[in-house]
């Protein structure tokens, strides 16, 4: 058994690569940009790729590697259920109701006059999105008809940038209040004013559609829960000062006994549906407690998560202690492989 695993300095490949050579399993790092990636892999039986919604090169052929090596009998990660998703808040609104999750109520339009028509009769506060972005990067909340119809005049005219430098520094600032950042890092973040990152510039402008959720209030925090072959794992992630925003705060608490178990029953029944081989659930909660799912990732920030005191098995047991999610998906890989070759 050997695995193949694309390699980027900061991802899960990290960890990857140094469980397999602790472990003593075969594996070889390849290049997926590279021309001839599909002969580079044969000799393997599994391909392996964090890919990130922030590199260009990723966005454009990440998706058509790994699925069409999937196609031809070859294990990847993240494979077609777990990943075709990805980055786009729209097709997971479209996946969380057709299973039934309980998903926070969202609605898009893909023309001028019925997005315009909804705004002139929907009550505010709503949460605007674009379909893409993590860390609640290109997420506003719109107060007013008035604000909604500059929106959806941008929408289908100019479009959006896929990147705001505006609230990128806004938010670079929040997090060096905090401590989070230091001062030179926060004049080095600044300088995006000036400079786009490159995954910005090869992306077109978001553009053809409107997307909005509604605003759930008085939540102090949502609860992050990742799933990876059959146990569960959060974090209690809190909003930044005068916002309304968790995500991509980096203000975060490790309190099992301040974990809503039922986020964690919900998240894996869900995933059950799913059948993902990795998967972050975002929740919030109503004004009567009642969890609500807002988004859903398969990939999350290496380090964020290494404090975490412990986990839930699928019978909510909880097991205490460290622990390194990135190697529980090199076993399920392998795991998969064996149990597809013995069948």
């Amino acid at each position: 058994m050997k695995l193949a695993i694309h390699h980027r300095s900061g991802s899960f490949s990290e960890r990857w690569i140094q469980y397999c050579q602790k472990m003593s399993i075969d594996f070889k790092i390849v290049n997926c940009y590279d021309d001839d990636i599909i002969a580079q892999v044969k000799d393997c039986d599994a391909l392996m790729w964090h890919h990130h919604h922030n590199n260009p090169k990723d966005v454009i052929t990440a998706k058509r590697i790994l699925f069409s090596l999937e196609h031809a009998g070859i294990k990847v990660f993240p494979n077609f259920k777990t990943g075709w998703h990805f980055d786009d808040k729209v097709a997971q609104k479209y996946l969380f109701e057709a299973i039934g999750a309980p998903v926070v109520p969202s609605y898009v339009f893909y023309d001028k006059k019925s997005a315009t028509d909804w705004i002139e009769n929907t009550n505010y506060p709503k949460v605007f999105k674009l379909k893409g972005g993590a860390g609640a990067s290109n997420v506003k909340l719109v107060h007013n008809k008035k604000q909604a119809k500059k929106l959806v005049n941008q929408a289908f005219g100019k479009g959006f940038s896929q990147f705001d430098s505006v609230a990128y520094v806004t938010d670079a600032l929040q997090k060096y209040k905090t401590g989070q950042k230091s001062l030179l890092s926060f004049f080095k973040t600044c300088a995006r004013l000036l400079i786009k990152p490159e995954f910005a510039k090869l992306i077109p402008p978001e553009k053809g559609y409107i997307y909005f959720q509604e605003f759930i209030p008085n939540n102090d925090s949502d609860l992050r829960v990742i799933i990876i072959d059959n146990k569960a794992f959060a974090v209690q992630r809190m909003v930044r000062d005068g916002d309304f925003r968790a995500s991509g705060s980096g203000l975060k608490v490790f309190n099992k006994e301040k974990i809503d178990i039922n986020c964690i029953k919900i998240a894996f029944k869900v995933n059950e549906l799913l059948n993902s081989e990795s998967a972050a659930f975002d929740f919030i909660w109503d004004t009567d407690g009642k969890p609500y799912l807002v988004e859903l990732s398969y990939g999350f920030a290496v380090n964020f998560y290494d404090s975490c005191p412990g986990y839930w098995d699928e019978n909510l047991h909880w097991h205490k202690g460290k622990f390194k999610p990135q190697e529980w998906i090199v076993d399920s890989v392998i795991s998969s492989i064996s149990t597809e070759t013995k069948g």
